[in-house]
Formats: structure tokens, sequence, C-alpha cells
């Protein structure tokens, strides 16, 4: 192509383009441009492009008439009025309490107690679930309000404004539920009063005495305190007096019995830094007597009744007895025989035979002897000890003894004074009834002191 045709084709090209950039500049303008409002009685269609515009209500839309297009304009990326919010958090510190540097600011106090889940006597604590809610008065907070009906928050606003700074005395744990949310309202009235309730579970120190135990009954308390605010700032109290505690029936407890919940209240002192206002929540609870019955007192009983079957078995049969004191006495009985046969036996191979003399007695004692038998002999002196036959040797022996008043009188009195003692059949009849005699004694003395 010739070099002239080139410059005059370019030429052309951008005429066409300058043209065309034109015409779409002048549409933009249009568009861009605010335009006038659409009169009552002025239809759609007698202007070539009519345009409906911003009125007064607040709405927008704007309408192209034309051949090929029709286009509303979004409304809602118009530019918003700032409203003012009822509540005017931003206008006031509220770092500050209520009547600041004025009288003390009261806030009633009520507990409806959910749940009492456990009592432990091993680290003297107990742990309870329940809804505490503050109500107090806030003037800073007060709206105006045709209907006079109040508005409710969650825990978000808490963090913004002024609350009771209540904590538990005596507290080991505690926290404030958060499933799904954190568990917290607060409902601002128009005049300014606040109700501010929070769900807490806590687990706090109880003293116990189980002097009586299991027997005992014990009082528990949860102790309610502002932390900072002395009587002079912030007067707590019980919004309903003992109405203001509140419990659901169906709270139990497998050891204990709750007997009754009521409510108190005192000036707690701190040399430190003063006096402050404290609530008590009190308690008392007592064990179920039922429970330690079956476990404990019945097993026990049965025990001791069935070692008194001991005073009914023989005395020989030394594995079926319980009893130890008839044991060891039958043991030593036993003892004192086998020496004083082997004494005998010695004897009586020693001393020359006395058949013949006069003014003696003789007695045949066999190996089969006991102590009582040879202390039937007291009273004699043995002069002699022969064998009567020494096939017999082993098996007979023939004392003979003489009349002695003196030794016969000391030995009688020995015999008198421990005749309870040796006789062990004795001990089992008195035992029989001794024992149980005791028993029933003792529980008597103990269901009158413990009960």
């Amino acid at each position: 192509m010739p070099y002239n045709a080139r410059v005059l084709l370019l030429l052309l090209l951008s005429l066409i383009l300058m043209a065309e950039s034109r015409r779409l500049g002048s549409r933009r303008k249009r568009w861009s441009e605010p335009g006038e409002t659409l009169k009552p009685g002025k239809a759609l269609g007698e202007t070539p492009d009519a345009v409906v515009l911003v009125g007064k209500a607040g709405l927008e839309a704007a309408m192209v008439n034309g051949p090929l297009s029709r286009k509303i304009i979004d409304g809602t990326k118009t530019r918003k009025l700032k409203t003012s919010h009822l509540l005017r958090v931003d206008e006031h510190d509220f770092t500050m309490r209520p009547a600041f540097a004025g009288p003390a600011v009261p806030v009633g106090v009520d507990v409806q107690v959910e749940s009492l889940d456990s009592i432990s006597e091993v680290d003297m604590d107990f742990t309870m679930t329940l809804y505490l809610r503050h109500y107090w008065k806030d003037e800073r907070l007060a709206f105006p309000s045709a209907t006079n009906k109040s508005m409710t928050f969650d825990g978000r606003l808490v963090k913004k404004i002024w609350v009771p700074d209540v904590f538990f005395v005596h507290s080991k744990r505690s926290f404030i539920h958060d499933t799904t949310t954190d568990n917290i309202m607060l409902r601002v009235f128009p005049d300014g009063h606040v109700l501010y309730s929070l769900r807490v579970t806590v687990t706090a120190a109880c003293n116990m005495d189980f002097s009586r135990f299991p027997l005992d009954s014990q009082t528990c308390t949860l102790e309610l305190e502002s932390y900072a605010y002395t009587d002079e700032d912030l007067m707590l109290y019980w919004k309903s007096g003992d109405e203001s505690l509140s419990t659901d029936d169906r709270i139990s407890l497998s050891q204990f019995l709750i007997q009754k919940f009521h409510t108190t209240s005192r000036l707690a002192f701190y040399s430190s830094t003063g006096w402050y206002n404290r609530l008590y929540i009190n308690f008392t609870l007592r064990r179920h007597i039922f429970f330690f019955l079956l476990q404990t007192y019945f097993p026990a009983t049965l025990m001791v009744m069935l070692s008194w079957v001991s005073f009914w078995i023989d005395r020989r049969a030394v594995p079926a007895r319980v009893s130890l004191a008839v044991n060891y006495l039958t043991t030593v009985r036993d003892g004192k025989d086998r020496k004083l046969r082997e004494k005998l036996k010695e004897q009586s191979q020693t001393l020359p035979c006395t058949c013949g003399m006069p003014h003696t007695k003789t007695m045949m004692l066999d190996g089969m002897y006991s102590e009582a038998d040879a202390n039937s002999l007291a009273g004699y002196t043995r002069a002699s000890m022969a064998a009567e036959d020494p096939s017999d040797k082993q098996e007979q022996m023939v004392v003979h003894l003489t009349l002695d008043n003196e030794s016969t009188e000391t030995k009688k009195k020995g015999i008198r004074s421990f005749r309870i003692i040796q006789n062990t059949h004795t001990i089992d009849t008195y035992s029989r009834m001794i024992f149980p005699g005791a028993y029933i004694l003792f529980n008597l003395i103990y269901w009158c002191v413990y009960c």
C-alpha cells in the first residue's frame, strides 16, 4: 500500500475514534448530572429521556426511557443520616459509681438456687449453681419512652457501664457460664432502673464438725460482699427479705437432707479498709441416718452378736472360738498339769518304799490326772513314794502321805479364791450374760446422747 494511502487511513480512524469518545462523554455527563424532579402533570413518555430522582421520603430511583434500555439506580449507596442513641453511653464516665460523692448507692440482691451439686467432707466445701440478680438505679442510663417499656441487652453492654463489684467471700472456685454465650442479662428501664442477672457456679468453704458423725448436722454459708466499695459508697441488701432466696424443690443429695435455707446480713470489718455490707445464704444439712444404718450399724451389730456364739462352743474347740480369755486359761492349766506330772514321776523314782508304815494313807494316781485331783491331796506331806508293780511303773504310782493340818488350811484358802478362774465353764456362763448386757447398755447410752 502506498505511503499516502496509509496516512489517510490513520487520519480517518482517528476522526472516528474522536467522534465516538465525544458521544460517550456527553451520555456519561447526562447520567451524572442531577436531573429535575418529575412534575405531577408531566408523563414519562413526554420527554425523550425521562428520569425519576430522589424524593423527600428518602427513596431513590432513576429510570431512563429510551429505545434500548431502562436502568434503576441503587438507593442503598446513598449517604445515610446519623441517628442518636437512646442510651447515651458515650456521653458519661461510667468508671465512677452513680451519684458519685453523694450518698451510698443501694443495690438490692436476690438469688435463685438452681442446684446444690456436691458436699465434700474431705475438702470441707460445697458447690452450688445459682442465678444472682442485682437491682439499682443509674440516671445516666435513663431514656425517653412513650410506652414505658424496658430494653434488654446481653453481656457486651456490661463492659461499658458501671455494675456492682460483688464477689463470693471464702470461695475457692467460681465461674460464669458461657454456653452458648455468656449467661449475662442486662435490662434497663426508662427511669434508669437496672436489672443485672448472671448464672454462676461457685465452690466455697464450709467448716464442718464431725464429732457426732454420722449423726451430725452441718450448716454452710455462702457470703456476698462488695470488693471495693465500703458501706459509705455501696449498700448491699436483700431486695425482698427472706423471700429474696428461692430454691428448686427437686434439689436433693445422696447423704444429706436439706432442712432449710434462710438469709441474713451484717457488717464486716477490715482493719485496713473499713466496714462492708455482707449478705449470707445459710442452709442446714442433716445426714441421712438410714444410709448409715444399712452401711455401718447393721453389719457392725451383726458381727458383735456373732462373737457371742463362741460362749456356747466347747472350750477345747480352739479354732471355733473367738474369745481369747478362755483359750489362754485352758492353755496355762494344761501346762501346769504337765509339769506336775513330770515332777511326780521324777520323785517316784528316787524316794524309798514306805510299805507297811503306820498312820499313812494311800492313793492311786494314774497318768491321766488333773490339777484339781492334786489339790485334793492338800494337807498331806509326802513321806515316800514307790512303785507297786514294776511292770506298771509308768502307769501307776503309790503315794504315802501324812496329815499336815497347817498346810491344809493355807491351800484351801487359795482354792476358794481362784476357783472361779480355774473353772472355765463358769467363765462361759457369766460371759453369756455379761457381754450382751454390756452391749445393750452401751447402745442405750449411745443413742440417747447422739440422737
